[in-house]
């Protein structure tokens, strides 16, 4: 039987309650009654898209956001909320042309500005989203979302300094908002800035997200009356990057490492596998953190020891890079046989890694968003003796060096 108008208002004034008390589904349900009886009504399919947002169900929420931002065309909201949906969907057009409307009915709003920075930045319009994003900045030069995004966008550009300053406003409103510290932290890092960006890059620990720790207290340097385990954070402890971390940064410190078996049969420390008992261990620190808690500077880096494989250089030139070696050139695929290699080519991989700490000369092709650990400069690198650091692209540096090797 169908509703009368009283009864519809009354069912929609009792769906704003419960969405007002966090019931999303129950309000959902009842707005799709109140929109069905009532279909050119832009407030109640406003009411019901906002429902199915707030439920995760994007696609749903679409329609009914497309038709109240018809109804509602002098309604900023509604323009917005549809925007937002759009966004979500990756319809990042349509996402802007919303905002430009919602922009129109309601000018100089930052939130406004801000999202329409979001769509210029997902479609590559990066000049405008740092213009939108300084129109929001312009409104409230205190708006965090605004300021995180300029910075991410200035960093990109190489404008190092106004990142910094962008996030260092973002700091004096939350300065414990750990994924604030911890991009505050790495751009600092990526210019080699340890003595400033160490300290905040430990705030990755406290963000929930996929990383393995160890049932042990977390070790903060100081002096300890048993055995200190050190890890990589790596869930998967046989995947490349806990590889890599585990030959890079397994120096300087007494302790025992926790690793891969392939790495246990290398190096020249105790190990232990993952999943092995713990007993008579008394801390843990993660492998990332060893820069902060031992106070390396990239000017003063402890050795890296030697390995229990000996390099045994053969005539071949190993190549573990995505970059095509020359025509002509002898080239060693098989990790294995690194060792017999005269010179390695390698991406940012643990066979770079395993060949440089081997002695084998190495030459590493780093893209130009390298992992911090190997500090702005490039050539003959702190990390390993043996390792010459190039730019992916430094074709012809490239090609010098193969020619001299």
């Amino acid at each position: 039987m169908a509703l009368s108008d009283l009864q519809l208002q009354m069912l929609a004034r009792d769906a704003l309650q419960r969405a007002a008390a966090g019931d999303f589904a129950g309000a959902e349900a009842m707005f799709a009654q109140v929109a069905d009886a009532w279909p050119n009504s832009g407030q109640a399919l406003h009411l019901l898209g906002q429902a199915r947002l707030k439920l995760g169900r994007f696609a749903g929420a679409r329609e009914p956001l497309e038709r109240a931002a018809k109804f509602l065309p002098k309604d900023p909201a509604a323009q917005v909320n549809l925007a937002g949906c759009l966004t979500v969907l990756g319809e990042h057009e349509a996402a802007l042309a919303a905002l430009e409307r919602a922009a129109r009915l309601k000018p100089g709003d930052a939130v406004i500005a801000h999202n329409r920075g979001r769509s210029f930045e997902a479609l590559g319009r990066t000049e405008e989203a740092e213009r939108a994003y300084d129109e929001a900045l312009a409104t409230d030069h205190r708006q965090l979302p605004s300021l995180v995004a300029r910075a991410g966008l200035l960093a990109a550009r190489g404008d190092w300094a106004g990142a910094l300053a962008d996030l260092d406003m973002a700091l004096t409103s939350r300065p414990d908002d750990a994924p604030l510290r911890l991009r505050h932290a790495e751009l600092l890092l990526r210019q080699g800035d340890w003595l400033r960006g160490l300290a905040n890059y430990e705030a990755r620990l406290e963000i929930p997200g996929e990383r393995y720790a160890p049932d042990l207290p977390r070790w903060r340097g100081e002096e300890l009356g048993g055995r200190l385990l050190i890890y990589p954070e790596q869930l998967d402890i046989e995947s490349d990057a806990a590889i890599r971390d585990t030959l890079m940064l397994t120096r300087g410190v007494d302790a025992v490492v926790q690793c891969a078996a392939l790495v246990a049969d290398w190096l020249d420390l105790p190990t232990i596998r993952r999943g092995d008992p713990l007993e008579g261990f008394v801390a843990a620190a993660p492998l990332r953190s060893l820069p902060h808690l031992l106070g390396w500077t990239l000017e003063s880096l402890p050795s890296a020891g030697t390995l229990r494989v000996k390099a045994k250089p053969g005539p071949r030139v190993g190549w573990f890079a995505r970059t095509e070696p020359p025509p002509g050139t002898a080239v060693e695929r098989a990790p294995d046989q690194i060792a017999r290699c005269r010179l390695v080519v390698a991406d940012d991989t643990w066979p770079a890694h395993f060949a440089a700490r081997l002695g084998v000369p190495t030459v590493l092709l780093l893209p130009h968003a390298a992992d911090w650990l190997w500090g702005p400069q490039t050539g003959i690198s702190p990390w390993y003796p043996a390792l010459d650091v190039l730019r992916e692209d430094e074709a012809e540096r490239l090609a010098a060096r193969l020619a001299g090797c």
